[in-house]
């Protein structure tokens, strides 16, 4: 691929002569390939004017002219990060309510839901989340402990793959659920030995607290979505795809109408690709609810919402996790014997549906975006994708499937056939607790060679995109950087590498799927995603630059500064406080 920077510092014409801000005395990643060594990009009016080498005429007339020069003092500078898998109303709700992401054990959990508990006295409910599976016996923590630390009142927490919660027996008896309560088509209830529920609900199971659990009022879902993106910022974060807009979300009704007041407010400083919620239970009336959505994106584009924040996405799930049996495979899961069951996982929208699902979405000009966790998942959305093609035709889509914990080798072609793309959660792909506890004992045998194949997709020449899932995982990119390089996190690092060598990714290519890949299939790869003339100044400064860095240094990579169209938004040396 050739190098954008490289040839507008070959072919600029005339440059402003007084930029607003000149970046020099550093490495410039531009988006794509190796870093260019030595150049100077020059800033006005919220845009890249102009990337010249260092030492030329050019170079030193703009840094002679220039308000306002940064040194890079060998730092690298990078296009920002763009997310492109994302819950950050999520994440930024949970900061503000009983947030148990920092927890690293179920005593730490217990003892921030004890404290939370007497420090909101008035609050009706308990809600709020980010505990970790793996903390507690078989993944399902009890009610009876919840009730010990909350007594009566009702409180449901999500564990931190936002796929269950954990639920006391005030909620319980609030939403009406007993022993006589089913399981519902999409989920599961962990039950007690007389039937009753443990206190552990997976998947739609979680559904069941829907009617009764409070309404987050919009002062508070905004207040969520601004302490979201402020903390994003400072990992370099200027734009993402949000994986979920328009069903109730941690009792938000209505995800876009905070977006929109924040643009009316002028409060949203990012960029969003909204990824509509395809409502599965919906099985009967498809062609009504196609009508609905692409009534819903054409309104909010006649509204002039984009490109600040553009719907024109659709968020299918297919499966569920591996951690709760529901992640749909090829192969069934093992009993703790060892020994196969009849439980292949859950596919949320059945096969053929889905297939007229796509075609519809497809036709109505909508990006398709699919949670695809398992190996079966993955065929069930590329043969949704291919039915698509065949009824419709090529067309500019960019439909893509996030997480891809399982690949079956056979679906590594397909993408490409299918113009798909490959949206990384690289964080994910280590060796850690959940995963060796709660997964890998539970799959085929040989089931971890086809975990997270970055490198397959990668040598495929599958296009790549990446984010991070937050809050269900850490938000930072460079702490991803660090897992796709070296397949270990830093506190895993005398674990084994997870599959092998060869899916291990190298900085440039990582770095290129979370800027100028997570651009593209957002559609914003013609102004952002990458260090060119014209494009926005949309950029991130990292120390030290990453590409110098030892493989198992990365983590300690942080973020120097964040810039929105050439704005600095972020500066580490204030204290971590937003500019």
């Amino acid at each position: 691929m050739p190098n954008p920077a490289a040839t507008t510092a070959q072919n600029s014409g005339a440059k402003p002569e007084s930029p607003d801000v000149v970046f020099h005395g550093g490495p410039v990643f531009t988006g794509s390939g190796e870093p260019l060594t030595d150049a100077v990009v020059a800033v006005s009016g919220g845009r890249i004017t102009a990337v010249e080498q260092g030492g030329s005429e050019q170079a030193a007339g703009l840094l002679a002219g220039a308000k306002t020069t940064v040194d890079l003092q060998g730092k690298l500078l990078s296009p920002s990060f763009q997310d492109a898998h994302i819950h950050p109303l999520s994440g930024g709700l949970e900061m503000l309510q009983c947030d148990l992401t920092e927890a690293e054990s179920a005593q730490e959990a217990y003892d921030a839901i004890a404290a939370y508990a007497e420090s909101h006295p008035d609050e009706e409910w308990i809600v709020g989340g980010g505990w970790s599976m793996d903390h507690f016996p078989g993944g399902t923590p009890s009610r009876h402990d919840l009730d010990r630390l909350t007594g009566d009142r009702p409180a449901i927490l999500s564990n931190r793959d936002h796929h269950g919660s954990w639920a006391n027996t005030a909620a319980m008896r609030a939403a009406g659920v007993d022993a006589n309560t089913p399981d519902p088509a999409d989920g599961r209830i962990e039950r007690e030995a007389d039937g009753f529920p443990q206190g552990t609900f997976h998947e739609g199971a979680t559904n069941l607290f829907d009617a009764v659990r409070p309404a987050i009022h919009d002062d508070q879902a905004l207040a969520g979505l601004l302490t979201a993106q402020e903390r994003l910022i400072r990992h370099g974060i200027t734009g993402w795809t949000d994986a979920l807009v328009g069903a109730d979300l941690s009792g938000i009704t209505d995800t876009e109408r905070i977006y929109r007041r924040a643009i009316d407010e002028g409060s949203l400083k990012v960029h969003v690709r909204g990824s509509l919620w395809w409502d599965r239970t919906r099985v009967d009336d498809i062609d009504e609810q196609v009508a609905e959505l692409t009534a819903k994106r054409d309104r909010a584009l006649a509204d002039g919402l984009a490109p600040a924040y553009d719907p024109s996405t659709i968020k299918i799930m297919v499966d569920g996790v591996v951690e709760d049996h529901t992640a749909a495979m090829l192969s069934p899961y093992h009993d703790h014997s060892g020994h196969a069951t009849d439980n292949h996982g859950l596919t949320f929208v059945e096969a053929e549906r889905l297939k007229k699902v796509v075609t519809l979405l497809d036709a109505a000009g909508f990006q398709c975006h699919f949670h695809a966790l398992g190996d079966r998942a993955v065929r069930v959305a590329l043969d949704a994708v291919q039915a698509a093609r065949e009824a419709n035709g090529p067309n500019d889509h960019r439909h893509h499937l996030a997480h891809l914990q399982m690949v079956d080798e056979a679906e590594v072609p397909r993408f490409n056939e299918l113009d798909a793309t490959a949206n990384l959660q690289a964080l994910w792909a280590t060796h850690e607790p959940q995963l060796d506890e709660l997964g890998l004992p539970f799959l085929r045998e040989g089931a971890e060679e086809r975990h997270y194949p970055f490198g397959d997709l990668v040598r495929a020449g599958i296009p790549l995109a990446a984010g991070s899932d937050w809050p269900i995982s850490s938000e930072d990119p460079i702490q991803a950087l660090h897992v796709a390089v070296n397949r270990r996190s830093p506190e895993g690092a005398d674990l084994p590498i997870l599959t092998g060598p060869e899916q291990c990714l190298d900085v440039a290519t990582f770095l290129a799927a979370y800027t100028s890949g997570s651009a593209r299939v957002a559609h914003r790869e013609a102004d952002t995603g990458t260090v060119a003339e014209g494009y926005l100044a949309n950029l991130v400064v990292l120390d030290p630059n990453p590409f110098a860095a030892e493989p198992e240094d990365l983590h300690t990579v942080t973020v120097d500064s964040t810039w929105i169209q050439g704005e600095k938004v972020y500066d580490r040396a204030d204290a971590g406080q937003p500019a």
